[in-house]
């Protein structure tokens, strides 16, 4: 099996540090407002990652976390009127109950940056002691990036390049622009913790380190997390924790891709972020996942009006298949090896669920012409695709079922076209060919093709 590793550049053969285990981290959600889809596809990147590590025969410990204290969370905080520790956790409970309805399962360990205050002090002291960190008269303590030589490998920047892509804060107190917050003062209002410093509370990177470091010790085999981490965030999570331990941290670093609407990056200043909440209200959890699986990990999703349309249809199709052979009376049991080996193929080179996907439109028109043939292989055939395919979280509905909650439903189109529908077969029947063609023009116009027949016609949205 081979995986991307962000720190080399290339696929490597996966060997994890202990023979037959893996300890794989992911960072979560900051809990500052609704899980968007970005949020829901990197839990669903590692939780089908962490689930074919596990078919591969590895006992994987998988951890995820909650940042429940930053910025936003305390900018939030402040224009709800609701304390910041009660804000996390009720935002905790609404993304846990979203996730819930896309059937992504829990990881192994769930850890909170505000459960680990005391290691993550311990972990700045021990820095401090190091001579790779600094506190300042206000009581900020920094990360000395200048003190660690390989930072930037994970980026592949130099200093120079890292310090045009970091944003300069005004302490003038900070000994290099890039030099990075492990601890800040308190602000009056905001939560703070008692520390050697004074009262304050940690910064962003600290946060992940500490509570990887406390899930799983010095080294872990993967690290994984969006693209858009990689600098500064996981950047500064290598420095801290190699700086610590002297050990390298991640044996693999692992980033999913970012989605994008309508060929724009999703953000909050753009307006258009897609919320996991109205997605999971007008789809199911299969069409959802099938649309984002058709695009490797590591690329960026673009999506377009059609993109989860599309994808319901495909699997109301694939699930019409499924009901034709029960229809028929074939039995949907036994295995078929080399569908099995097959998506195993794909997933070994670097978990690629696009292409196992791919593989599903010629599996089902091969499907159908079997049933159509009397060939009862076919339910092995149908019953493999239902058990390898449940790992993506595919097949898992009754076919009937799923038909017709997500069928093509027929829709009476408003009155007003249909009455020139009505028009047009009287100019058909007087034989008014242009007055025929000028309705049809009309009818058109407003969203609709209209199929001729004998002293009938059918009205069809576009």
């Amino acid at each position: 099996m081979k995986i991307y590793n962000t720190l080399t550049g290339k696929k490597q053969e996966f060997k994890p540090l202990e023979d037959g285990k893996v300890k794989m981290y992911a960072c979560g959600i900051t809990v500052s407002g609704e899980a968007h889809i970005g949020h829901a596809y990197q839990a669903l990147i590692y939780d089908i990652i962490r689930k074919y590590l596990e078919k591969k025969g590895y006992a994987v410990t998988y951890a995820r976390n909650y940042t429940d204290v930053d910025d936003k969370i305390i900018a939030k905080s402040n224009e709800t009127g609701i304390p910041a520790d009660k804000y996390a956790l009720d935002m905790i409970k609404h993304i846990d109950e979203q996730m819930a309805r896309l059937n992504v399962d829990d990881p192994n360990v769930w850890i909170k940056a505000t459960e680990s205050m005391d290691d993550i002090i311990e972990f700045v002291k021990i820095l401090i002691a190091k001579g790779h960190a600094y506190a300042t008269e206000k009581g900020d303590v920094y990360f000395s990036v200048e003190s660690f030589p390989e930072y930037g490998k994970l980026s592949h920047r130099n200093l120079e390049d890292a310090k045009n892509g970091v944003r300069i804060d005004n302490d003038e107190q900070k000994e290099s622009p890039l030099d990075f917050a492990l601890w800040k003062s308190a602000k009056e209002g905001e939560p703070s913790w008692d520390s050697p410093w004074g009262k304050g509370r940690p910064g962003w990177h600290i946060e992940c380190s500490t509570m990887n470091r406390k899930a799983f010790g010095d080294q872990i085999d993967i690290h994984g997390g969006g693209r858009d981490l990689i600098f500064p965030h996981h950047e500064n999570e290598i420095a801290q924790t190699e700086a610590l331990t002297g050990k390298q941290f991640a044996q693999f670093w692992i980033h999913n891709g970012l989605i994008k609407v309508n060929g724009q990056k999703m953000s909050k200043s753009l307006g258009n972020s897609l919320f996991l909440k109205d997605l999971m209200d007008k789809y199911s959890a299969e069409t959802v996942k099938l649309a984002l699986l058709q695009t490797n990990y590591r690329g960026d999703i673009n999506v377009t009006d059609n993109l989860f349309p599309d994808a319901e249809k495909h699997l109301v199709e694939f699930y019409k298949v499924f009901k034709l052979a029960t229809d028929k009376g074939i039995a949907i049991v036994g295995e078929n090896a080399e569908i099995d080996n097959r998506f195993n193929e794909c997933m070994d080179d670097d978990f690629n669920t696009a292409l196992a996907i791919s593989d599903l439109y010629g599996y089902f028109k091969t499907a159908k012409s079997k049933i159509a043939n009397g060939d009862l292989s076919v339910g092995a055939m149908l019953n493999q695709i239902k058990k390898t395919y449940s790992l993506l979280g595919l097949f898992l509905s009754d076919p009937k079922a799923f038909i017709d909650a997500y069928g093509e439903k027929e829709e009476s189109a408003p009155q007003e076209v249909i009455a020139l529908a009505e028009e047009r077969l009287n100019a058909r029947k007087n034989k008014d060919w242009a007055r025929s063609d000028a309705l049809r023009a009309e009818i058109s116009a407003l969203g609709y093709d209209i199929k001729d027949g004998k002293d009938c016609y059918t009205l069809t949205k576009k």
